[in-house]
């Protein structure tokens, strides 16, 4: 879906208003628009990007491991919460460009020094909320394949808009 009314008041609240409840019905739509695509298989893992730890704290949850484990749920896949670790505090993405995103975020994501070994091979499906450039979906999913993932899909519930992306908020 696109990141627009009335979806992005729902986002915000899920993302930014303490309601991880919302992850379930959340993570339905994304099972059903992934299911019309025959984009999950079954030997696929579920990794979900990793917060800032300010964020984390912030928040007391991570939107895009909640979406994982309620996809998880509704498919039977392997959920990996912690195969990604976000290194330090990076800049908020959402006043940045494309271009400073990528640099912004260039080393950010590493694999877990004790997931490495199960990753090896592995076919991933990245799971976040919001897509707006894809840096961070570039820079987790080099960051699975450095770890030997062989594949790294991404699935995520709402992408910005062309037009708005320089403006919008996500990632």
């Amino acid at each position: 879906m696109d990141y627009l009314f009335p979806w992005d008041g729902l986002i915000g609240r899920f993302k930014f208003r303490n309601e991880p409840g919302w992850a379930g019905p959340l993570g339905d739509l994304m099972v059903q628009a992934a299911s019309r695509q025959s984009f999950l298989e079954p030997d696929m893992w579920l990794v979900p990007v990793p917060v800032t730890p300010t964020r984390l704290a912030e928040r007391g949850y991570n939107q895009a491991w909640e979406l994982c484990r309620a996809i998880g749920r509704k498919t039977g896949l392997q959920t990996m919460a912690e195969s990604l670790v976000r290194l330090g505090d990076t800049p908020d993405q959402h006043r940045l460009t494309r271009a400073q995103r990528l640099i912004n975020l260039r080393g950010a994501f590493v694999a877990h020094p004790l997931v490495v070994s199960r990753l090896a091979g592995r076919r991933v499906v990245l799971v976040d909320d919001v897509r707006t450039t894809g840096a961070t979906l570039h820079h987790a999913g080099l960051a699975l394949c450095q770890a030997g993932a062989t594949e790294v899909r991404a699935l995520v519930l709402a992408r910005t808009p062309q037009e708005t992306q320089d403006g919008g908020a996500g990632r």
